[in-house]
């Protein structure tokens, strides 16, 4: 971000700032606060690009939510939401894709401060050992997470999600046999070697162009409890029933940004979902769910290092 943008949004957070507060004051009185659900994919200090955040500002940014918010599960959220009640400013942490760099230092550090969070991956990345098309197209093959890796998260209590196989723009088809294979699909290779539940699923790229209804209601029939959008948006309380669709807000690294989402900028409460998620099915179609096979992953790396 440039000096000047920074400047113009320091400038914008200053003069919303009586207005922000008065809707803190609103949002307590009437124990609606929004949940903000915020999404990173890679914390590392190497190769940085636009997904990239660095360990000092990922470290920055969690310690500050941790100070001001309830960091809940995904569950937790949910609950609130549907609910209408949330007497506190609220958070979750999330991640996309799959990074394998995340094992050296976010990981253990938000394991350390006990700090729960959901990790979205894309299978087949995973299970060939591929690194990501849009890393490849920079010429940046990082590495992705193994099985292993994310077996020893499941362990430690991270709740596991599905991110399609491919890092699919789920809103480029709406076959149905191809929805089932990436939505549902993921979510089969996932329980097959984790052996446990995945039970929220993450739409690639997450805009509103992909959040079709018939990719919403393939996720509902494959018994996912929620999914995920990443369009940034808040999550109002008392809104919907069940609050399967979550709306997510990217955790910019530029810290004026980040902190203009967090302390409620008014001018985006109105940000709505794009459409009104299938209701649930009482007897939901049993999915016909195609393998995919690939080699037997390699040895989980060390993970843990801290500065």
């Amino acid at each position: 971000m440039s000096p000047w943008r920074q400047l113009a949004l320091r400038a914008y957070g200053a003069a919303t700032w009586p207005q922000r507060r008065a809707l803190a004051r609103t949002f307590g009185a009437e124990r609606r606060w929004p949940v903000s659900v915020l999404f990173y994919h890679r914390v590392a200090d190497d190769r940085p690009n636009d997904w990239t955040i660095g360990r000092r500002a990922f470290r920055r940014q969690i310690n500050w939510l941790s100070k001001r918010f309830d960091l809940v599960s995904l569950a937790e959220a949910q609950r609130r939401l549907a609910a209408g009640d949330c007497p506190r400013p609220t958070a979750c942490i999330t991640f996309d894709d799959g990074y394998a760099d995340n094992c050296d230092y976010a990981i253990p550090l938000l394991l350390r401060n006990r700090v729960p969070f959901t990790y979205f991956v894309s299978t087949e990345n995973m299970i060939h050992g591929l690194p990501f098309s849009h890393d490849e197209a920079r010429g940046e093959p990082l590495r992705p997470n193994t099985i292993e890796e994310l077996r020893a998260m499941a362990s430690a209590g991270v709740e596991i999600g599905a991110h399609t196989r491919s890092h699919a723009h789920l809103g480029r088809s709406r076959d149905h046999d191809w929805l089932v294979e990436e939505i549902a699909g993921s979510k089969c290779d996932l329980e097959t070697r984790l052996e446990s539940e995945v039970r929220y699923f993450a739409f690639p790229y997450g805009t509103p162009d992909t959040l079709t209804s018939a990719a919403l209601s393939v996720a509902r029939e494959a018994g996912f409890h929620g999914a995920c959008a990443a369009y940034g948006g808040y999550n109002l309380p008392g809104e919907c029933d069940d609050a399967f669709l979550i709306q997510r807000i990217h955790a910019d690294p530029e810290w004026a940004r980040f902190w203009n989402w967090m302390t409620i900028d008014p001018r985006k409460l109105s940000i709505a979902a794009p459409e009104t998620p299938p209701a649930a099915n009482d007897s939901p179609s049993e999915l016909s769910v195609p393998p995919i096979h690939g080699p037997d992953v390699a040895s989980m790396v060390e993970g843990g290092r801290s500065d």
